[in-house]
């Protein structure tokens, strides 16, 4: 403990098998760190825990405090350590983006580039993002094509006006009809009509109807007059919560067990302009203020519209450090409150009670999919003879290349479909390079396996399956009997007549070639095997690359 740096930084804490705990960030990286391990110190539960399994601790200094926090909150989301507060179902929310090019494109994208186009989001309520989507481009003549239209593109006269040009919906930029500084115009304000300003845009095309009437352009008059009212009519939809009409966004979170939903309201021109929730897991023995600041961290690590105030349900340790990084961001000051009474608290209030509701919700739904059993996993439960619907099901691989670097790989299907978010790889350590055994390959990893489950008080599969026959079932067994689970439904799935054994059996199981239980058998083991060979190749190409590198001269 003595040589690590008194640095600000962020620290890892592993376990025995390299796997990442948990992440956090420190100030001082060697008091932090120590801070864990005092003998002195009585920790709560789940700490004490989480410092149990602690084999190593891999540090990452920084620069500064702020560059602490953001490497915190982006190590959070790809690891998903075990004891960090996560969101659940993480995953990438789209965005609406204006491409940078002379006549810019709006559409929709969960890919953000560094290329100067503008982006607007994340969305997390895809409904909300549609409806904003469709009224820029029911007001405003945005092109729908994915050229890349310039200047060149024009002059060489590539393409002609599409169907949009002849029903107003655009104005032939491809055949430049429009010029760039007018369409740009346009997309401004479509640009702001995306951040809630829309009180700027009605006043500019007021303007611009004035001046058409007074040109006698009654054509183009009635079409600004057209335009405004279908903008009064999308803005009459946004509830107005602040008579102070500032940008503001409210920040709530609502915890109960080991869940919690955030909300948060986006407030521009004192107008609720949209609504973000994040489901979150692993906050049981969290404080109502550390799962608030995982969630103001998580959601503003990816929005790209931050407001001069948030107003926050709950005071949060690390304030002063995420307004630093906020104020960053922005180019401008960025600050927190907390409401003690008035409207601001009606506002949390408000805030809280949509994030309840929310989780409220998600555990309705829950006990819906409790009492939900797909046929064919209701057909597995009656062929293979169970006493519980397979609802989990965990399937093993095996795979080499004429007997070199041998992996595994494990497939997870719940309630009859996959989910990747816990597939895992493996690595076999016991077997010689250039041995070819599979069986003793599929014995290591039903061990290492299920002995870190039983050690980690992990998800148990009501069903665990092999890819292979008799042998492969044999070997599984084995390591099942070593950790006391013998008697766990296992089966193999054998790829030449398609037949399913079980052990204690030499024949295998009567199950129809029809039936929807062996095609979802047949799903798992396939599955299994495609993400196996892709893991086995992708280390097959490393190592092709190491060797060729390795011919290079100097």
């Amino acid at each position: 403990m003595d040589n690590l740096p008194t640095s600000p930084g962020v620290y890892q804490f592993k376990n025995k098998d390299g796997l990442i705990q948990y992440v956090g960030k420190a100030v001082n990286l060697r008091n932090r760190v120590r801070s864990y391990f005092h003998q002195s110190r009585n920790h709560e539960p789940r700490i004490a825990s989480m410092v149990s399994r602690i084999s190593d601790v891999e540090i990452i200094t920084t620069d500064s405090e702020v560059e602490a926090l953001i490497l915190e909150a982006n190590l959070i989301k790809l690891h998903k350590p075990r004891y960090n507060v996560n969101l659940k179902d993480d995953k990438t929310y789209p965005y609406i983006v204006v491409t940078n090019e002379p006549y810019p494109r709006v559409f929709v994208t969960r890919r953000i580039r560094r290329d100067g186009s503008r982006y607007f989001g994340p969305y997390t309520d895809v409904l909300t993002m549609r409806a904003a989507l469709k009224t820029v481009r029911d007001i405003f003549m945005i092109r729908s094509c994915n050229f890349m239209i310039d200047e060149e593109f024009i002059a060489k006269k590539r393409t002609r006006v599409c169907l949009d040009y002849h029903i107003k919906k655009c104005e032939g930029p491809c055949e430049g009809l429009v010029s760039a500084e007018q369409y740009n115009r346009m997309i401004a304000n479509v640009e702001q009509v995306l951040n809630g300003k829309v009180s700027g845009v009605l006043e500019s095309l007021g303007t611009q109807m004035n001046a058409a009437a007074a040109a006698l352009k009654f054509e183009d008059a009635a079409y600004y007059r057209d335009r405004m009212k279908e903008l009064e009519i999308y803005s009459s939809k946004q509830k107005v919560v602040d008579v102070e009409l500032r940008d503001r966004d409210i920040v709530a979170a609502s915890t109960e067990d080991d869940d919690a939903c955030g909300v948060i309201f986006k407030i521009r021109e004192g107008k609720v302009i949209g609504r973000q929730h994040y489901y979150m897991t692993g906050v049981e023995g969290k404080t109502d203020s550390e799962v608030l600041e995982t969630l103001v961290q998580r959601y503003y690590l990816e929005a790209v519209d931050v407001p001069k105030e948030i107003i926050l349900s709950f005071d949060i340790e690390s304030k002063t450090l995420i307004q630093q990084w906020l104020s960053l961001r922005r180019s401008g000051g960025v600050s927190f409150f907390l409401p003690e009474g008035g409207e601001l608290a009606k506002l949390i209030a408000m805030c809280k009670n949509n994030a309840k509701f929310l989780l409220d919700e998600l555990k309705l739904q829950r006990l819906k999919q409790k009492d939900f059993v797909p046929a064919a996993v209701r057909a597995l439960q009656r062929d293979l003879r169970m006493a519980v619907p397979p609802r989990r099901i965990e399937c093993f691989d095996i795979s080499h290349f004429q007997g070199t670097e041998t992996v595994a790989s494990m497939v997870v299907f719940v309630d009859g479909k996959p989910k990747k978010s816990e597939y895992r790889k493996f690595k076999i350590r016991t077997v010689a390079p250039a041995d070819v055994n599979d069986f003793a390959s599929m014995k290591e990893v039903i061990h290492r396996r299920y002995k870190r489950v039983k050690e980690e008080a992990l998800e148990m599969p009501e069903l665990i399956m092999v890819d292979g026959g008799k042998g492969q079932l044999s070997s599984a067994l084995e390591s099942l009997t070593e950790l006391g689970l013998e008697k766990h439904p296992l089966i193999s799935l054998a790829k030449r007549l398609e037949e399913v054994f079980v052990p204690g059996q030499s024949d295998p199981l009567p199950i129809p070639k029809s039936s929807s239980a062996l095609r979802l058998l047949q799903q798992l083991r396939d599955e299994a095997h495609r993400f196996a060979i892709t893991f086995h190749r992708s280390l097959r190409d490393k190592r092709t690359l190491q060797t060729e590198l390795d011919l290079i001269d100097g």
